[in-house]
C-alpha cells in the first residue's frame, strides 16, 4: 500500500511540475530536463502520462498538459495545429472566422493549409484537419503573434480554389464580401487554374463583389 501511495505521490508531483513549464507545447527534452531525467526515460514518463490523462500527446515527442489544454483559447489551438504539421497555415473557414469576415461557425474544426498530404488528427475533441495545396499556391501568409495564418484574400481564394475541385463546402452566404480586398483575391486565383477563375467569376456576379 505503502508503495502504491508513493508512487501516485510522485506521479501528481511530476505532473504539478510540468505544469509550471512557462510553454504551451512541451517535448521530451523538456520533460527530461524538468524532472532531471535523461530522455529515454522521459519518453517513457510520457507515455504513462499519456494513458492516465496527465498528458496529451500533439505529435511524436510532443505533448501538452491537460491542465493547460482544458485552457487553451483559439489562437493556442491555431499554435498546436502549426506545430502539429510542418509546414502549414491557419486557412479556409478558421481564418475567416478569426478575421470576423465568415459568421459560419466550425465548433471542433481547426483548419490548416499544407503541402504535405492532406489529413486530420485529432487531440481530444478537436480535430485539426489540413488540406494539401499545390507548393506554388503555397503563398499569402503571414507570421502574426506567434502563428502562421493566412492572409484574409488568400484564405478565401483557398476556399474557391478548393471548392471549384469540389473538396470544400464553404457556406458564401455568411461571407462579408465587403471586408475583402477582390483585386488581392482574383491575384492569387490568376495563379492556379482555369477552372477556380470561372468558379470565383461565378461567385462574383452572384454576390455582386
Amino acid at each position: 500500500v505503502n508503495k502504491s501511495v508513493n508512487y501516485l505521490y510522485l506521479t501528481i508531483m511530476r505532473a504539478t511540475e510540468l505544469n509550471k513549464i512557462n510553454k504551451l507545447i512541451i517535448s521530451t527534452e523538456d520533460i527530461a530536463k524538468v524532472l532531471s531525467i535523461n530522455k529515454e526515460s522521459a519518453k517513457v514518463t510520457a507515455n504513462r502520462y499519456v494513458k492516465n490523462g496527465s498528458l496529451f500527446r500533439i505529435k511524436r515527442d510532443y505533448y501538452i498538459t491537460a491542465n493547460k489544454y482544458e485552457k487553451l483559447n483559439e489562437k493556442e489551438l491555431f499554435r498546436i495545429a502549426n506545430t502539429i504539421q510542418l509546414p502549414s497555415y491557419i486557412s479556409l473557414t478558421s481564418a475567416l472566422s478569426y478575421y470576423n469576415i465568415s459568421t459560419q461557425q466550425l465548433r471542433g474544426i481547426i483548419e490548416s493549409i499544407t503541402t504535405k498530404k492532406t489529413n486530420l488528427i485529432r487531440v481530444k475533441e478537436v480535430s485539426f484537419n489540413f488540406i494539401l495545396i499545390k507548393k506554388d499556391f503555397y503563398t499569402g501568409f503571414k507570421f502574426e503573434e506567434d502563428i502562421f495564418i493566412a492572409q484574409p484574400e488568400k484564405a478565401i481564394a483557398d476556399i474557391v480554389y478548393l471548392s471549384s475541385l469540389g473538396r470544400y463546402n464553404c457556406d458564401f452566404d455568411a461571407v462579408n464580401f465587403n471586408k475583402l480586398n477582390k483585386s488581392k483575391i482574383t491575384g492569387y486565383i490568376r495563379k492556379i487554374n482555369q477552372r477556380t477563375k470561372i468558379y470565383w467569376d461565378i461567385l462574383c456576379k452572384r454576390y455582386k463583389i
